[in-house]
């Protein structure tokens, strides 16, 4: 449905996505407001000792790292549509910095009131947290709260297409993936080839039940591109320092950021060596596509014909 939805038209889909977005927040909202009741009314108990007899070993830190991360990773999502955005300077790094904020905010309070009512055990046994919170708390009205984190999930889903079929469309534009994927529908004006291209891809990453395995998996591909990314631009800052920059924050910022992502990345090699281990081993054959598509001048006629060049 997500993937018909953006062949279909562009306005609709930023459409639906502000609606679901609103749904969100408003699901967000719901468990809050009970939460601090909760706190008001003195249920702290779970809040005590938290942290005791949990197992802080470093081992542990890449998968909490991803994790964590993954509920936050709609900040580079904008980055891959600055096409699409009026006065991109301006309005992109103002949209990061406020949705950070009301996502930090309302993923914190709305952790906290889960606290007041489900024990740590609990939580981790649950299935659906926000529905189990609901369960205890809200009675007959509980029914809605699994309709909004479907609607949540839809939206994720629907922003997660929009942006990286824009980075496909962007990458074959650029010659680095088959011309087919810069083509746009003549009525629609949607990039239709780099849209249709992600089902298969995203039907193949299903058949891994394990969440959290898929999660390392892929998280460890997205942050050791981010952080090379962002390494790549401080060496920009020495190498070309004329570039026109719109915003820049101090060096030190990029610089932990990109150290914290890479320090992540191999430390999950050696922590969940399978899972990572695949996902480096496919990031490794994007080296000899690269040479072979890209770098490669003198290729036989038959084989730019079959590229389309």
């Amino acid at each position: 449905l997500v993937m018909v939805l953006n062949s279909t038209s562009v306005s609709w889909s930023a459409r639906i996505q502000m609606f679901l977005t609103f749904c969100k927040l408003v699901a967000i909202l719901i468990i809050i407001v009970p939460g601090v009741i909760q706190l008001i009314k003195g249920e702290t108990q779970h809040f005590k000792n938290a942290f005791a007899g949990n197992d802080a070993s470093v081992m542990g830190l890449p998968l909490a790292f991803y994790s964590g991360m993954y509920a936050y990773s709609g900040w580079f999502y904008l980055n891959f549509v600055t096409e699409e955005v009026e006065n991109p300077e301006k309005n992109i790094p103002l949209a990061i910095c406020i949705s950070m904020i009301i996502v930090t905010v309302g993923y914190v309070l709305t952790n906290v009131a889960y606290f007041t009512t489900i024990s740590a055990g609990d939580l981790l046994l649950s299935k659906a947290v926000a529905v189990t919170f609901a369960e205890r708390l809200m009675g007959s009205f509980s029914l809605a709260v699994p309709v909004f984190v479907a609607l949540s999930c839809f939206g994720s889903m629907n922003g997660g297409i929009f942006a990286v079929s824009r980075m496909f469309f962007v990458a074959s534009r650029e010659g680095h993936l088959p011309e087919i994927l810069s083509m746009i529908h003549v009525r629609k004006h949607t990039p239709l080839p780099a849209v249709i291209v992600l089902h298969p891809l995203t039907m193949i990453m299903l058949f891994n039940g394990d969440l959290y395995s898929l999660l390392n998996f892929l998280s460890f591909a997205r942050w050791l591109f981010i952080g090379l990314v962002v390494a790549g631009l401080i060496y920009l800052r020495y190498k070309r320092p004329d570039m026109p920059r719109p915003f820049k924050v101090p060096l030190f910022i990029p610089a932990l950021f990109s150290f914290t992502c890479l320090f992540m990345v191999a430390l999950s090699l050696y922590s969940d060596p399978v899972n990572t281990g695949i996902g480096f081993a496919i990031t490794l054959t994007g080296i000899p596509a690269y040479y072979l598509f890209i770098v490669w001048d003198k290729k036989p006629k038959w084989f730019r014909k079959l590229l389309g060049k």
